[in-house]
């Protein structure tokens, strides 16, 4: 312990902190720190207030007096890492792996015989822990991945999981150290539960030489509560917590408490905090530091339970004190995490487990009953979707005790096959809703559990605040004018964004300038497509706050159609003119990931000349997670499968401030470049998209712009960009009370205007909405720099769910009636913005306001 962590507090100090947690007060940071001083009497009186918290958490919970662990086998599937920590013995070289006779990685063999010998056992968790992307570092390790076929060694650890969920029954823990949110798409539908500490979040044990974390990127503070966030977003239940006594100050070590803190309440994800006590290994570079003292780590279980509250679950190893066990018991733990009657601590090899029958008298000596658990928390296993993949749902299930979440002690521990849910094309629901939408409306304005999927709106307000401060803009508008005037390439970001917030006559001027260079760049036909929409479902558990259109399975305008009534719609489009169907759907959990392929497949095989645009970036995503496939096989496997081109969407504002305002659960920013690059490079053209007028400002809509014109400069796949103007009414982060009402017409001509400008000459096609601005309002785009109004839709749910009034479809009479108020011809268009067939175009033309039969909800019995 450093001399500034041994300096008391004042008397009055700990007085006032013991009382606030006593009261029930919540703490603050200085608090904290003042009670992890907290020594003899005072700690006594900390501790007795943290027990008592965690004692109303355990009575709300279902289960008073219980302390839970987890029967596990650990599997340390490979102790080769790119990290450096001082104090670590786990992580090793290849050439010491190769004198003991070991590979890079445990064979497949290996890490199933381990499963099985603890499934004989009753054991049901296998915690799979390994070093961070050791194949960055070590070539052995990325030579046996090759040679075993494996693309990285998180498709090994995917695989290796499934074979255990197979053969063994186990239930994979993984602990693979810093994942991305792809990581997670990848790895989610394989595992429960995974879990990464956070350490610390004291960023100088990183940064400055001789820290105990320096050298090792994969410790970086900021990187692992992101990967915190990004579990949370992806609805991963997660494991996290401290390591005490690495040379962090008591202040540092309350501020990590509290990011741990904000992390679980913005997203309900942290499953358990695991609080551990540091402990000097020989042959390491921290072998001389002393072990974190037991009034230490008893003082920390207990204002770690303060701060996080009764419902968090706190657990501190019970192979790393002597036996003191009755002392954790008492400041506020409720677990005693993984313990193993077969395999050893591979972090701490010194320090063996106790015995499952020892640690059940020693926790009914202090009064608790001892209870089995899975690796995934009993709360989540009784939330199920979207916490738990269907297709680990019958693993869990055989495992689970239903009455209470924790384990079934009696249980048979066997393989059961790892699958897609049976009948994920049978039509269920509101599949009327395409039509009904527009008379009957919707059933409510919010999903029944507006209060949970969507995370804590109360810390979301907090993180909204910065990123909707407006900023103060000082550079002339007139000079920004001129330059746009004369050559837009050369406006700076400063005159950018001074036009971005033009009013007034200087907005009259700017839209004129834009609608002059639409003029010299597209001429003054305003282009549109004969098209349908099909959204084949709106099942979604993603969490995106800006969206009314996703649906629980239960709710009541859930819907999703069949292969045959895809291909049906696709077929009467054709009947009445249409050259594209456009087809997105809610991630829907029961959807396996060749869905997609299915999809495209049944129209072009039901109507060969439609050209299939379909699935956005996060569609892409989720595919290639559940198929195990990388981004550009899953792309190159669609495409053979019908699709064409992708809708530019889901890219929302391009600036994960806002996005992650915006979605729970949505792809980052550069998940959706890596997506539609590939789909470029791969020859599948996209469109680009904005939706702005929620949590955002201009300088957001400028980095966007500026976003796809460097894309589009790189791979020239974007055919237009595609203006989407927040409707609000029943968005849930505006029924919340944080998104704005939706852009003003201000917004609208400048963001139009400017993205005209900015994207010049790079994207030359810019589309209007008339489905959220209406016709009105799209004729004023039309004056305002825009050049194609997009498609008459014959279907839409997505904005009118979200309340757009302006109904879901438009004739080619009623598009033309638009041109035409803003002083233009208009004409047809493909996809790609070539020349419409003659065939197509008498077809369209002579079925122009005559919708096809729309299919009933379910076929007639």
């Amino acid at each position: 312990m450093t001399d500034h962590q041994a300096a008391r507090p004042t008397e009055n100090a700990m007085r006032r902190a013991l009382r606030r947690a006593r009261d029930g007060v919540a703490l603050d940071v200085s608090e904290a720190a003042v009670l992890l001083r907290a020594r003899g009497d005072d700690l006594a009186d900390l501790v007795a207030s943290a027990g008592r918290v965690r004692d109303a958490g355990l009575e709300a919970a279902g289960r008073p007096g219980v302390i839970t662990y987890s029967k596990s086998v650990f599997v340390p599937l490979t102790r080769l890492c790119r990290d450096k920590c001082h104090y670590c013995t786990f992580a090793t070289v290849p050439g010491k792996l190769r004198r003991a006779g070991h590979g890079m990685f445990m064979s497949p063999d290996e890490v199933l015989d381990i499963a099985r010998r603890g499934a004989e056992l009753g054991c049901k968790e296998a915690l799979i822990t390994l070093g961070d992307k050791p194949e960055d570092r070590w070539p052995e390790a990325r030579e046996w991945l090759d040679a075993h076929g494996y693309d990285d060694t998180i498709a090994y650890v995917r695989a290796m999981a499934i074979r255990i969920l197979e053969e063994t029954g186990l239930l994979p823990h993984l602990n693979p150290g810093v994942l991305s949110w792809t990581d997670f798409q990848r790895l989610k539908p394989v595992a429960p539960s995974m879990g990464m500490m956070l350490e610390t979040t004291a960023t100088r044990l990183w940064s400055e030489p001789g820290g105990p974390h320096y050298g090792s990127p994969d410790k970086e503070p900021a990187v692992r509560l992101r990967v915190l966030e990004d579990a949370g977003r992806s609805s991963v239940p997660f494991t996290s917590g401290l390591l005490l006594g690495i040379g962090e100050t008591l202040e540092e070590r309350a501020e990590s408490l509290f990011a741990l803190r904000r992390v679980a309440r913005a997203y309900h994800s942290v499953q358990e905090l695991i609080i551990q006590n540091f402990r000097a290994k020989p042959d390491t570079a921290m072998r001389g530091m002393p072990d974190a003292e037991l009034d230490d780590l008893v003082a920390t279980v207990a204002v770690a339970r303060l701060i996080m509250g009764p419902s968090a679950c706190l657990q501190a190893p019970p192979n790393l004190v002597d036996s003191e066990y009755e002392r954790l018991i008492a400041a506020g733990i409720d677990d005693w995490g993984g313990v193993s009657p077969l395999t050893i601590d591979h972090v701490n090899p010194e320090r063996p487990w106790p015995r499952i029958e020892e640690l059940a008298e020693r926790s009914a000596a202090a009064g608790f009953e001892l209870r089995e658990r899975l690796c995934v928390y009993p709360e989540f296993v009784t939330r199920g979707e979207p916490w738990l993949d269907p297709r680990l749902l019958p693993h869990v299930r055989a495992l689970a005790d239903p009455e209470t979440g924790l384990a079934n002690p009696d249980a048979p521990v066997r393989g059961l096959p790892w699958q897609e849910p049976d009948e994920a094309f049978a039509a269920t629901g509101r599949t009327d809703l395409h039509r009904t939408i527009d008379t009957e409306g919707r059933t409510g304005d919010r999903r029944d559990d507006f209060d949970e999927v969507y995370g804590d709106w109360e810390a979301l307000r907090e993180a909204a605040v910065p990123g909707m401060v407006p900023q103060r803009i000082d550079t002339d508008v007139r000079e920004a004018l001129a330059v746009a005037a004369d050559d837009p390439t050369r406006l700076t970001d400063p005159q950018a964004l001074a036009l971005l917030h033009a009013d007034g006559p200087a907005l009259d001027a700017l839209t004129r300038i834009a609608d002059d260079l639409r003029r010299d760049v597209s001429g003054d036909d305003v282009t549109y497509v004969v098209t349908r929409n099909i959204n084949f479902t709106n099942v979604c558990y993603t969490g995106c706050r800006f969206c009314a259109f996703a649906q629980r399975r239960t709710d009541a305008d859930a819907y999703t159609l069949s292969l045959d009534q895809v291909a049906d719609r696709a077929e009467q489009a054709w009947q009445v003119g249409a050259v594209e169907v456009c087809m997105q759907g809610g991630i829907h959990p029961d959807l396996p990931g060749t869905a997609y392929f299915d999809i495209a497949r049944a129209v072009k095989e039901r109507v060969p000349g439609m050209h299939v645009h379909a699935f956005s970036p996060m569609e892409v995503v989720n595919g290639a997670s559940r198929t195990g496939l990388s981004i550009r096989e899953w792309l190159t496997a669609a495409k053979e499968a019908g699709l064409d081109s992708i809708p530019g969407t889901a890219a929302e504002i391009l600036d994960d401030e806002v996005r992650w305002i915006l979605t729970k659960g949505k792809l980052p920013t550069a998940t959706w470049i890596e997506v539609i690059t590939t789909a470029h490079e791969l020859g599948l053209r996209s469109s680009s998209t904005m939706m702005y007028g929620h949590v955002d400002q201009p300088r957001h809509w400028l980095g966007h712009f500026r976003t796809l014109a460097r894309i589009q400069q790189e791979t020239g796949g974007f055919t237009e960009f595609v203006t989407l103007p927040f409707i609000h009414t029943n968005a849930p982060v505006y029924l919340a009370g944080i998104a704005r009402p939706g852009p003003t017409v201000r917004d609208n001509r400048a963001v139009t205007a400017m993205a005209r400008l900015l994207l010049h000459p790079h994207i030359p096609n810019i589309q209007t909405s008339w489905v959220k601005l209406g016709a009105e309002g799209a004729a004023e785009m039309l004056r305002s720099g825009a050049n194609d109004l997009g498609g008459t839709l014959m279907e839409e749910t997505i904005s009118r769910m979200a309340g757009s009034s302006y109904g879901s479809y438009r004739s080619i009479g009623d598009l033309e009636a638009i041109a035409e108020a803003a002083g233009r011809p208009a004409r047809p268009r493909t996809t790609l913005y070539g020349e419409v067939p003659e065939e197509r175009r008498r077809t369209a033309e002579a079925s122009d306001g005559h919708l096809p039969e729309l299919l009933p909800v379910l076929p007639a019995e």
